[in-house]
Protein backbone atom coordinates (compact mmCIF):
# COMPACT_ATOMS: atom_id res chain seq x y z
CA UNK A 1 0.00 0.00 0.00
CA UNK A 2 2.84 2.26 0.87
CA UNK A 3 4.39 1.41 -2.46
CA UNK A 4 1.10 2.62 -4.08
CA UNK A 5 1.06 5.88 -2.42
CA UNK A 6 4.36 6.74 -3.08
CA UNK A 7 3.65 6.29 -6.80
CA UNK A 8 0.34 8.46 -6.43
CA UNK A 9 2.25 11.21 -4.80
CA UNK A 10 5.32 11.02 -7.23
CA UNK A 11 2.70 11.11 -10.29
CA UNK A 12 1.02 13.90 -8.83
CA UNK A 13 4.26 15.64 -7.68
CA UNK A 14 5.50 15.75 -11.14
CA UNK A 15 1.85 16.47 -13.02
CA UNK A 16 1.68 19.92 -10.45
CA UNK A 17 5.44 20.70 -10.90
CA UNK A 18 4.75 20.62 -14.58
CA UNK A 19 4.16 23.45 -16.17
CA UNK A 20 1.89 23.87 -19.34
CA UNK A 21 2.90 27.84 -19.47
CA UNK A 22 2.90 28.84 -23.30
CA UNK A 23 5.99 30.35 -24.74
CA UNK A 24 5.32 32.92 -27.18
CA UNK A 25 8.14 32.72 -29.34
CA UNK A 26 8.97 36.46 -30.71
CA UNK A 27 8.53 36.42 -34.91
CA UNK A 28 10.24 38.68 -36.97
CA UNK A 29 8.13 39.78 -40.12
CA UNK A 30 9.55 42.75 -40.87
CA UNK A 31 12.32 42.79 -43.66
CA UNK A 32 16.04 45.06 -43.71
CA UNK A 33 18.87 45.61 -45.28
CA UNK A 34 22.48 45.14 -44.60
CA UNK A 35 26.10 44.63 -45.78
CA UNK A 36 27.05 40.71 -45.61
CA UNK A 37 30.39 42.02 -44.70
CA UNK A 38 29.43 44.27 -41.80
CA UNK A 39 27.65 41.33 -40.59
CA UNK A 40 30.45 38.72 -40.54
CA UNK A 41 33.47 41.48 -39.75
CA UNK A 42 34.56 43.14 -36.43
CA UNK A 43 34.23 46.72 -36.40
CA UNK A 44 37.27 49.04 -36.76
CA UNK A 45 38.92 50.79 -34.06
CA UNK A 46 36.22 53.35 -32.46
CA UNK A 47 34.16 52.57 -35.16
CA UNK A 48 30.52 51.38 -35.55
CA UNK A 49 31.40 49.54 -38.84
CA UNK A 50 34.19 47.10 -40.48
CA UNK A 51 37.34 48.80 -42.40
CA UNK A 52 37.69 45.96 -44.67
CA UNK A 53 41.38 45.95 -46.97
CA UNK A 54 40.20 42.34 -48.40
CA UNK A 55 37.44 41.31 -50.04
CA UNK A 56 35.79 38.89 -47.57
CA UNK A 57 33.30 36.37 -49.15
CA UNK A 58 29.65 35.65 -48.71
CA UNK A 59 28.55 34.77 -45.61
CA UNK A 60 32.28 34.67 -43.43
CA UNK A 61 35.02 36.76 -42.35
CA UNK A 62 38.19 38.31 -45.02
CA UNK A 63 40.89 36.21 -45.00
CA UNK A 64 44.41 35.89 -46.33
CA UNK A 65 43.52 33.99 -49.40
CA UNK A 66 40.41 36.89 -49.95
CA UNK A 67 41.50 39.70 -52.92
CA UNK A 68 43.54 42.68 -51.12
CA UNK A 69 42.20 46.40 -52.45
CA UNK A 70 44.87 47.97 -53.70
CA UNK A 71 45.58 50.21 -56.85
CA UNK A 72 47.42 47.36 -58.15
CA UNK A 73 44.85 44.70 -57.45
CA UNK A 74 42.13 46.92 -59.83
CA UNK A 75 39.24 45.52 -61.21
CA UNK A 76 35.39 44.80 -60.29
CA UNK A 77 35.04 43.95 -56.76
CA UNK A 78 31.35 42.22 -55.86
CA UNK A 79 29.92 43.15 -51.71
CA UNK A 80 26.29 41.88 -51.10
CA UNK A 81 23.88 43.25 -49.59
CA UNK A 82 21.42 40.93 -47.81
CA UNK A 83 17.66 41.24 -47.16
CA UNK A 84 17.02 39.90 -43.49
CA UNK A 85 14.07 38.79 -43.34
CA UNK A 86 11.01 37.53 -45.28
CA UNK A 87 11.16 37.91 -49.05
CA UNK A 88 8.91 40.49 -51.22
CA UNK A 89 7.32 40.05 -54.02
CA UNK A 90 8.69 42.95 -55.73
CA UNK A 91 12.11 43.89 -57.13
CA UNK A 92 13.52 46.13 -54.02
CA UNK A 93 16.06 49.21 -54.81
CA UNK A 94 18.66 49.65 -52.06
CA UNK A 95 20.37 53.40 -52.35
CA UNK A 96 24.01 53.32 -51.47
CA UNK A 97 25.82 56.80 -50.44
CA UNK A 98 29.45 57.61 -50.07
CA UNK A 99 30.03 57.36 -45.78
CA UNK A 100 31.55 59.90 -43.68
CA UNK A 101 34.98 59.44 -43.66
CA UNK A 102 35.71 58.82 -47.52
CA UNK A 103 38.78 59.62 -48.35
CA UNK A 104 38.91 57.87 -52.03
CA UNK A 105 37.83 60.01 -54.96
CA UNK A 106 35.24 59.10 -57.47
CA UNK A 107 36.85 58.44 -60.57
CA UNK A 108 40.33 58.51 -59.67
CA UNK A 109 40.61 55.74 -56.62
CA UNK A 110 37.02 53.47 -57.52
CA UNK A 111 33.84 54.11 -59.95
CA UNK A 112 30.55 52.59 -58.55
CA UNK A 113 29.21 50.53 -61.48
CA UNK A 114 25.84 48.86 -59.91
CA UNK A 115 23.39 51.93 -58.72
CA UNK A 116 21.19 51.47 -56.99
CA UNK A 117 22.00 47.41 -56.42
CA UNK A 118 18.79 45.62 -57.33
CA UNK A 119 17.40 42.40 -55.04
CA UNK A 120 15.53 40.73 -57.22
CA UNK A 121 11.83 39.87 -56.04
CA UNK A 122 11.89 36.37 -53.76
CA UNK A 123 15.36 36.74 -53.17
CA UNK A 124 17.61 37.74 -50.29
CA UNK A 125 20.50 39.58 -51.95
CA UNK A 126 21.97 41.97 -53.97
CA UNK A 127 25.31 42.77 -55.02
CA UNK A 128 26.88 46.21 -55.22
CA UNK A 129 29.75 46.10 -57.57
CA UNK A 130 32.63 48.89 -57.51
CA UNK A 131 36.12 48.92 -59.34
CA UNK A 132 39.14 49.78 -58.06
CA UNK A 133 40.95 51.88 -60.20
CA UNK A 134 44.49 52.53 -60.30
CA UNK A 135 45.44 56.50 -60.11
CA UNK A 136 48.93 55.69 -61.05
CA UNK A 137 51.09 57.39 -58.26
CA UNK A 138 51.93 55.42 -55.47
CA UNK A 139 51.54 56.79 -51.79
CA UNK A 140 52.08 55.25 -48.27
CA UNK A 141 48.66 56.30 -47.85
CA UNK A 142 45.68 54.22 -47.99
CA UNK A 143 42.13 55.88 -49.03
CA UNK A 144 39.02 54.83 -47.87
CA UNK A 145 35.70 53.77 -49.14
CA UNK A 146 33.50 53.91 -46.89
CA UNK A 147 29.75 53.14 -48.27
CA UNK A 148 26.36 53.34 -46.54
CA UNK A 149 22.84 52.10 -46.86
CA UNK A 150 20.50 55.04 -46.82
CA UNK A 151 17.34 53.07 -47.69
CA UNK A 152 15.29 51.56 -50.75
CA UNK A 153 11.81 51.10 -52.62
CA UNK A 154 9.18 49.57 -50.92
CA UNK A 155 9.78 51.02 -47.62
CA UNK A 156 12.67 48.88 -46.58
CA UNK A 157 14.25 49.28 -43.29
CA UNK A 158 18.02 49.45 -43.17
CA UNK A 159 19.48 47.44 -40.35
CA UNK A 160 21.62 50.27 -38.33
CA UNK A 161 24.30 48.52 -36.77
CA UNK A 162 25.00 47.05 -40.81
CA UNK A 163 24.54 49.48 -42.78
CA UNK A 164 28.33 50.72 -43.83
CA UNK A 165 31.43 48.74 -44.58
CA UNK A 166 34.37 50.73 -45.22
CA UNK A 167 36.94 49.64 -47.66
CA UNK A 168 40.87 50.95 -47.12
CA UNK A 169 42.32 50.83 -50.91
CA UNK A 170 46.01 50.45 -50.52
CA UNK A 171 47.87 52.58 -52.68
CA UNK A 172 51.47 50.94 -52.31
Amino acid sequence: MKRIYSIILGLLTIALLDGCVKNELPVFTDAVVEFDAAAWNANGAGLTYPILTRVAGYGRTANTSDPILSRINTGVKKFRINLVGQQLSTDTDVFVILGTGTTAQAEKHFRVKTSPVKIPAKSSFGEIEIEILNPGTASSTPVDLNLTISGGTNNIKVSENYKTIGLRISQL
